[in-house]
């Protein structure tokens, strides 16, 4: 199902996505945001895609110059320009990452984020876009790409159920879930990617990279341009 985020999971929705009862969940949340805000300096210009509503670019702007986040969905956007009110290093703008707009979100970045699972979030094509990605990338900058651990299949499974029972997803088919795939009997599906996978991903850019998990619960290819 084609733009599920953007015409049945946003704006306040998605920030409920968020307000979750596991701690395991929220320790995840944390070890994305950390893992990168520890990699940034002051002097970066960041770009994050698929940027929802700004969460992750609200704790990332303190570390760095400049964050613009893109977002396929309007109704993320408006709710992120007020959740962002108070951060005046970050822009977020409503844009199709499958067409990105190199003069409109200004070129080239020092970082470029794709979080939580953004590959399968936004429904891409992995090497041809990755490859795209990187030339928005100046010289030494990085690209940050995350999935989810095998190691936290259980806890993401729990979280997922959450969701469902509040709403905020359709019903969980749990004869079709299963190896590292969600599926939601409305038509929703997240898939994962592997170390295996990105490694593979990585290899194909023709630059420095590395494959590594993150707290137990991601997976993380970072691309070095040289």
């Amino acid at each position: 199902m084609p733009n599920y985020y953007t015409n049945h999971l946003n704006a306040q929705k998605l920030h409920k996505v968020y307000q979750t009862r596991y701690p395991e969940v929220e320790a995840y949340f944390n070890a994305e945001i950390s893992f990168v805000k520890q990699r940034l300096s002051d002097t970066d210009h960041v770009l994050e895609l698929g940027a929802g509503y700004g969460r992750i670019m609200k704790e990332l702007a303190p570390s760095c110059k400049s964050i613009v986040g893109i977002d396929i969905s309007e109704a993320n956007v408006a709710f992120g320009h007020d959740c962002l009110r108070d951060t005046p290093n970050a822009r977020l703008i409503v844009m199709d990452a499958h067409n990105i707009e190199p003069d409109t979100i200004g070129v080239p970045f020092d970082i470029i984020l794709c979080l939580q699972n953004g590959l399968s979030a936004m429904k891409i094509e992995p090497f041809s876009f990755v490859k795209g990605v990187m030339k928005l990338v100046s010289p030494g900058g990085r690209v940050f790409i995350s999935s989810y651990s095998a190691n936290f299949w259980e806890h993401r499974l729990a979280w997922f159920l959450e969701q469902a029972e509040k709403g905020l997803l359709g019903e969980i088919d749990l004869e079709q879930t299963k190896d590292g795939v969600i599926v939601g009997k409305d038509g929703f599906r997240a898939v994962t990617h592997s170390p295996e996978q990105l490694d593979e991903i990585g290899k194909a850019m023709g630059y420095e990279y590395e494959v590594l998990e993150v707290g137990g619960s991601s997976v993380f290819l970072v691309i070095t341009k040289q």
